[in-house]
């Protein structure tokens, strides 16, 4: 039962931080876009990322709360998915020089996140 309430506390905490990050971003696309070059524009335009924080803190403190091996294997699905994702993006660097398209760093969270998934998936299945 104590996981369960740690686990809907934690959900509380992310997705409200999700919440956030959705009305800033949306406030920062429809205002930001139209403000002139400058300082003023740029604040606008990264203040999505105060969502971000709130959704890291969450986190963090998520991790605080649970059990030492629901705390070890979250962290080494991450870093399984972390060294995946370097592995994928710098092939996909060299590739780039042989003349494939940029992409943008917007792509990079969401590769790491499939590959967090695939991971915890995978690893997931071999506990049971």
């Amino acid at each position: 039962m104590h996981e369960k309430i740690i686990g809907r506390r934690y959900l509380r905490e992310l997705f409200g931080a999700i919440g956030i990050y959705a009305l800033i971003l949306t406030a920062a696309i429809v205002y930001g876009r139209a403000l002139a070059d400058g300082p003023l524009r740029t604040l606008v335009l990264v203040s999505p990322v105060i969502g971000i924080v709130l959704a890291v803190w969450a986190i963090v403190r998520h991790m605080r709360r649970v059990d030492e091996f629901i705390r070890q294997s979250t962290l080494e699905n991450a870093a399984i998915a972390a060294a995946l994702t370097a592995a994928l993006t710098l092939t996909y660097g060299f590739l780039e020089t042989a003349g494939f398209p940029r992409l943008s760093m917007f792509a990079v969270w969401p590769l790491m996140g499939a590959c967090w998934l695939v991971t915890g998936l995978v690893r997931g299945c071999a506990f049971k």
